[in-house]
């Protein structure tokens, strides 16, 4: 099983390769006159670079955000069970004068 900091490195640079080739498929679109010369397979070409990016970079980013939901709410989870364990320790211990 994979750890989850190793998981999460993994999908960060899924994240990054995907915005590099959503990046690399603008930029041939837009500026790359090679892409303008080959007609209708440079427009598929730098189509595919976009599709391809969004398909790396949108999951993986949906999942890390249920990942560090869930790490929220486990944190809240344990600053509850702590502040209930505080409060019934002073209710434990008579108020002396």
């Amino acid at each position: 099983m994979i750890k989850s900091s190793t998981l999460i490195v993994i999908l960060r640079t899924c994240i990054c390769c995907g915005i590099c080739l959503i990046l690399l498929g603008i930029y041939l679109h837009n500026f790359n006159h090679t892409v303008e010369v080959m007609g209708v397979k440079g427009i598929i070409l730098s189509a595919m670079c976009v599709a391809f990016g969004m398909v790396l970079s949108l999951p993986t980013k949906m999942y890390l955000t249920l990942v560090l939901v869930n790490h929220e709410n486990h944190q809240r989870e344990l600053e509850q069970q702590q502040s209930a364990s505080r409060k019934s320790h002073t209710k434990a211990q008579p108020n002396d004068p």
